[in-house]
């Protein structure tokens, strides 16, 4: 496995841009790591960084080169993760990308339920705007990505794609929140808090927006749906979030109303892989374990 080492070594020098900060992480001296690269330049037959007076960088062949070595290194962990399945040790590791509101329930509940099956399996959770997780598939970074309106579905395999409308999210002291049914009209008379341009919900209310005559004129603009809830107890303002990101049966500080299709497309979330993959047993699993739960929750 010495090649491996090798193959792991460039890929933390190309992560950091650096021979020197990637020694320090790796634990070894700069002049040895460097040596190692100049020898494995020299049987591959050609340079793979050009080198900076401040740092190093990949060159066309090295760009190349790490794509293999991200492939090579995600299909060897499939190999092992099959091995362990067979040994009955249920050895793994599954790297998830996934979108802000999956994070603070939904993926929390479902990784501990997988492992209290399969305690000998280790996760990894990136949380990551939709273009970032396609680009963690694209790169082997992650196994799989749970994203709302991903942009490119025709790279990718899609395992199961689900539907959510879009709640207004407000104070339960709200003027609104004594209506049982809401209109996103109605929330923009009020100061609203939305998410940047590159968050699916946000690319929806654009949308609805442009075929109204009341616009989108939001008061906060904010990365954070932990923020974005937090913030309409302290005003009279309205946010807007997915139900899978909510915690509507015991937030008692929140009223949250769904928003109707005739006003707002419902949201597309999709679980992902890269075409052409063979996950490992154990991400092939969870992922399967999604795809139930998405569905058997009510939320396709």
């Amino acid at each position: 496995m010495k090649h491996l080492t090798t193959l792991s070594l460039i890929q933390a020098v190309a992560r950091v841009s650096s021979i020197r900060k990637a020694a320090e992480d790796m634990n070894i001296t700069s002049s040895a790591l460097n040596r190692r690269i100049q020898r494995f330049e020299e049987e591959f037959g050609a340079p793979i960084f050009e080198r900076l007076p401040r740092g190093v960088r990949l060159n066309p062949a090295g760009e190349l080169l790490i794509q293999h070595i991200r492939a090579q290194i995600a299909d060897l962990e499939r190999v092992r993760s099959q091995v362990a399945d067979l040994s009955g040790l249920r050895r793994g590791h599954v790297s998830i990308a996934c979108s802000q509101a999956i994070q603070p329930y939904f993926m929390p509940r479902h990784i501990a339920a997988y492992r209290t099956e399969h305690p000998g399996i280790t996760f990894a959770v990136h949380v990551r705007d939709r273009d970032a997780a396609e680009e963690d598939l694209r790169s082997f970074q992650s196994d799989l990505a749970l994203v709302f309106e991903p942009r490119h579905l025709e790279e990718f395999e899609v395992i199961v794609s689900v539907e959510q409308p879009v709640y207004a999210v407000m104070s339960v002291d709200h003027p609104l929140a004594s209506k049982e049914t809401l209109r996103l009209r109605d929330c923009l008379e009020f100061p609203h808090v939305v998410p940047p341009r590159h968050i699916g919900i946000r690319y929806l209310l654009d949308l609805a927006a442009g075929r109204m005559t009341k616009k989108l004129a939001h008061t906060i603009e904010a990365d954070s749906f932990e923020f974005m809830r937090h913030y309409v107890q302290n005003e009279k303002a309205v946010g807007f979030q997915f139900p899978i990101g909510l915690d509507i049966a015991n937030d008692t500080r929140l009223a949250f109303r769904p928003l109707p299709r005739r006003d707002i497309a419902f949201g597309n979330l999709a679980l992902l892989q890269a075409k052409g993959r063979t996950l490992s047993v154990a991400s092939a699993r969870f992922a399967n374990q999604l795809a139930l739960a998405l569905s058997e929750e009510g939320l396709g």
